[in-house]
């Protein structure tokens, strides 16, 4: 008899040393380090869903002192009173675009961080030249900000992925199972989430281990006679 899966919380380590440098995302890790001398003190880091995004802006907001933000609150907070932080982490900014309130906020809060000296970091999927912002003097600023890109990731980027996606979720998987992962998913971030989860969901259901067996299953492929 399937057991009922509990959907329980998954902690995600955030820290530097959870984060995997490959040659992926070495140069985008790098610019984002070099924030000192961010042109015009701003960065927007673009990558896919899962890229590392989030991570890498938490990893900057510790180490230079800075609020994080998402985008979505920003129609609701004041750009003064942000502004005195010196230093912001927008997340998820091409969200924003169409809301006029948010707009104007970011619009603002650009302004005055910058004025004073501070860093703007902001996260998005796409570049700011793709983002359908319709406050004119927003779509220029954010055009002529600088980027920095988490591309696809390379086959150690994506095995570290799926190594601290089980490590979040406490999970300790065979040694073999990883590469056979790699070797077969579709190489994406939001694959590697997506496999780690229906593994862990499934074996909860049905008691059993994550092997290759299960993840053969899963893929809907032949574990090549190996578990």
């Amino acid at each position: 008899m399937a057991q009922l899966a509990l959907t329980l919380p998954v902690h995600e380590a955030l820290g530097r040393a959870d984060f995997f440098v490959s040659p992926a995302n070495s140069l985008a890790v790098a610019t984002v380090a070099d924030w000192a001398n961010w042109p015009q003190g701003k960065l927007v880091l673009v990558g896919p869903s899962g890229a590392g995004k989030t991570h890498l802006s938490n990893i900057w907001a510790s180490e230079a002192g800075a609020m994080i933000l998402q985008a979505g609150d920003l129609a609701d907070s004041s750009p003064d009173a942000l502004a005195i932080w010196g230093r912001i982490v927008i997340e998820d900014a091409d969200t924003l675009a169409g809301d006029p309130a948010a707009e104007l906020a970011l619009f603002h809060l650009h302004n005055m961080v910058l004025a004073q000296g501070g860093r703007l970091l902001l996260t998005a999927q796409s570049a700011p030249n793709r983002w359908p912002v319709d406050l004119p003097d927003l779509a220029s600023r954010m055009q002529a900000t600088a980027i920095a890109t988490l591309v696809a990731p390379d086959d150690a980027l994506l095995s570290a992925v799926l190594v601290k996606l089980f490590a979040d979720r406490q999970i300790t998987v065979p040694p073999t199972l990883i590469p056979f992962l790699v070797a077969r998913m579709e190489r994406s971030f939001s694959a590697a989430r997506d496999i780690v989860d229906r593994l862990d969901r499934r074996a909860l259901a049905e008691g059993r281990p994550i092997t290759r067996a299960l993840a053969a299953e899963i893929l809907d492929i032949d574990p090549a006679g190996g578990s």
